[in-house]
């Protein structure tokens, strides 16, 4: 839980983590990772991470394009394989991430060894191959979520648990808030780092050292981009393309028009989740480091500001999608622990 400044108090621990204390729910970063930058950057790089066996599948989508999904694969016969009706876990990942993501090989072994069914549907062009449409994915493509998940319902008998991060979980929290009880066929779900404020992360991100996230992300955009520019010419304008030094400017010329947007203003302001979070009733962990660099603590909900399904969790420390544990080159434990210690419980509902 949090107090209406948005600091973490208490926790409820139940079922599968009822051992655990209050404090392992609580996180504090190692004293090596003094700082924002250090606990977004050394998880992502340096993490040991745990081997995942996937299987693919690929779907068609109503607009004749396609995505992929990866779902967690057990060897055939294998007794560990979970039964048919066992809780199926799903993660949107973030921003040009995908199922190799840390944070989904992780979450995705956490789901294992629940003995979960688990599986990460990509965003278009997130898969590895190039999607065919003249468009990608965006911050609020809540349809797309829509039309993922009610599928995944139609073919699973147990019940469904949904985790997003950073803009998987801004993607997630616009189809929670703009659907309401109609998205209640989903048990419980989790947004980890999300970009409730979408103009205050922008703004982050255009300064400072958190340029040379935004200079990664503009790397492998740009080089999709011009690939999507051999499919369509004219598109889109490539030297303005080319030229955008921030996510402002490429929204802009790219995210934008390619997704019925008039521009990155209208965008950002249309893919800002903070206003629908007083319209959730999903049960839900919202949980933002107060230090995350793609964030200013400023732009974090109080208690007032969401539903009453809504769990707020601010700790002081964790970067973007860090929160890193342990001695040098540390674990990533506390975030899987976190974020199913809330999901487990909703599963034995009903």
């Amino acid at each position: 839980m949090s107090t209406a400044n948005g600091k973490s108090t208490s926790v409820p621990a139940a079922s599968r983590v009822a051992a655990e204390t209050l404090i392992d729910l609580l996180y504090c970063p190692p004293r090596w990772l003094p700082t924002n930058h250090a606990q977004t950057i050394i998880p992502a790089l340096f993490a040991r991470l745990p081997a995942i066996d996937y299987r693919r599948e690929r779907w068609t989508t109503p607009d004749g394009d396609f995505i992929e999904l990866d779902w967690i694969a057990y060897p055939e016969g294998s007794a560990a394989a979970p039964p048919p009706d066992a809780p199926l876990f799903v993660l949107f990942h973030g921003l040009e991430g995908s199922s190799d993501s840390h944070y989904a090989r992780v979450l995705m072994a956490t789901a294992r060894g629940f003995g979960w069914h688990g599986v990460v549907p990509h965003f278009r062009s997130c898969s590895g191959p190039l999607n065919l449409a003249p468009r990608f994915y965006h911050l609020a493509d809540s349809d797309e979520v829509d039309w993922v998940l009610r599928r995944l319902r139609d073919g699973h008998r147990g019940p469904i648990v949904v985790a997003g991060v950073s803009l998987g979980g801004n993607v997630l929290l616009h189809w929670l808030g703009e659907r309401g009880t109609d998205a209640a066929f989903v048990a419980a779900a989790a947004a980890i780092s999300t970009p409730l404020d979408v103009h205050a992360g922008g703004r982050a991100l255009s300064q400072g050292f958190a340029l040379v996230y935004t200079l990664s992300f503009l790397k492998t955009l740009k080089k999709k981009a011009l690939q999507k520019l051999e499919q369509y010419p004219g598109l889109f304008d490539r030297d303005a393309m080319l030229a955008s030094r921030t996510m402002y400017d490429y929204d802009n010329v790219v995210t934008a028009p390619l997704h019925g947007f008039r521009n990155t203003d209208d965008y950002w302001t249309r893919a800002t989740t903070r206003p629908l979070l007083p319209d959730v009733v999903v049960p839900t962990l919202v949980l933002n480091a107060r230090n995350d660099p793609f964030l200013p603590s400023t732009a974090l909900p109080t208690r007032a500001e969401v539903s009453p399904a809504i769990e707020l969790d601010q700790p002081e420390a964790g970067g973007h999608v860090g929160f890193m544990t342990g001695p040098f080159p540390g674990r990533m434990d506390w975030l899987p622990r976190r974020v199913f210690s809330f999901l487990e419980p909703h599963t034995k509902n009903g």
